[in-house]
């Protein structure tokens, strides 16, 4: 029996999924969008890479892992029928991580974040039916919690369905929970709401750049039309994939939703400039708090160009609301069950900004080695 995990080659699913291999020796059930097995262990190599040397890869291909090819948003995940009936008997828990974040798409998100979850949730119905569920876990994100201002949320607080949306990201998975929530009322249900994931605080390489050219963005910048003293609730990417486990993976946890975020030790803007600037010898930006309306309209008008600059303006429009909320959530459940706290952004954001900068925003991705076996040599 098998997890059956969604979204593995994404960034969050594939730390996720190299968190199950490597610490928790699961076995998985790994659904790929791809035409046949050869471009799925490809794309699913590109994804575990940042984790995994190719001997280990290759290994846990062969003795843990079974790949579906297939695509979330189709009936039954376009699987052929017998193997869509051997992913339900060999399923015992199911982890859906996979999402599209396309926060300025409406129809991307209906249909991955809708239209997927239900096709994820129905087989988790026919494998239930038959052999029963151990657990179904959910990826969510803080953002159902909608439009907010200065607050600190527990998770029992974040749903309010009067409440505006900030983006079709948010909206979608809000009423994906609520989904869940309705058609799995006798499964054991968890649900995790990740914050801002950025980076991983092991190593400065990544592979997921577009909140990162966001953030070096901002770090070049001398004015800043923030209040230095907001908080910004950032978490490692490798504290939301342990958490993830490890909770998946425990008997009985003590809650059903979990906010993976920085919590209250949230930093400041203050905090988290003044680290970077000391580690490049150079002084922090000015703070001027009234700047942030004309910033917002010159972001929101330079949306509308073409060029790079249009698409950088275009990507500080997704994530501005998001930066000038000061809305952190509280992560006690998660940091008393895990016994550890998140790693303060400060300490690995630097070592973040130089990779990114070092490789112009680019992973240069390992190719398959020549002399491996398997369907995909």
């Amino acid at each position: 029996m098998a997890i059956f995990l969604t979204g593995s080659t994404g960034y969050i699913g594939a730390h996720v999924a190299a968190n199950l291999l490597q610490e928790h020796s699961a076995s998985l059930n790994l659904l790929v969008r791809a035409r046949d097995p050869h471009e799925a262990e490809l794309r699913l190599w590109q994804a575990l890479q940042l984790h995994l040397n190719f001997p280990q890869f290759y290994e846990h291909l062969q003795a843990r892992v079974r790949i579906f090819c297939g695509d979330i948003t189709e009936p039954r995940f376009g699987l052929a029928d017998d193997d869509y009936d051997r992913l339900i008997h060999t399923t015992d828990s199911v982890l859906h991580c996979a999402a599209s974040l396309n926060r300025k798409s409406e129809k991307s998100c209906l249909s991955v974040n809708l239209r997927g979850t239900l096709e994820v949730v129905q087989l988790a119905m026919r494998s239930n039916h038959y052999h029963g569920l151990r657990r179904f876990s959910h990826v969510s994100t803080v953002a159902v919690a909608g439009k907010r201002h200065d607050e600190i949320l527990m998770e029992d607080e974040a749903i309010d369905w009067d409440r505006s949306d900030y983006d079709p990201y948010a909206r979608t998975k809000k009423f994906c929970e609520h989904m869940i929530r309705q058609l799995l009322p006798e499964v054991p249900l968890t649900i995790f709401r990740p914050s801002i994931v950025l980076g991983d605080s092991r190593y400065a390489e990544t592979t997921q750049f577009e909140m990162v050219k966001a953030f070096v963005f901002l770090a070049g910048l001398p004015v800043l039309p923030f209040r230095p003293s907001d908080k910004i609730d950032i978490v490692n990417v490798d504290f939301v994939a342990d958490a993830i486990g490890t909770l998946h993976q425990k008997e009985n946890s003590q809650y059903d939703t979990y906010h993976l975020s920085s919590g209250r030790d949230s930093q400041t803007f203050r905090e988290v400039t003044n680290a970077l600037a000391a580690e490049q010898n150079k002084r922090g930006p000015v703070f001027m708090p009234l700047l942030e309306r004309p910033f917002t309209a010159a972001v929101n008008a330079s949306a509308n160009w073409r060029g790079s600059l249009a698409h950088g303006a275009s990507l500080m429009k997704v994530f501005l609301p998001y930066l000038v909320w000061n809305t952190v959530f509280d992560n006690t459940r998660v940091t008393a069950e895990l016994g550890r706290k998140p790693i303060p952004f400060s300490r690995y954001s630097y070592p973040l900004l130089k990779f990114s900068r070092e490789t112009n925003f680019n992973y240069r991705y390992q190719d398959w080695p020549v002399k491996a076996g398997g369907s995909a040599a």
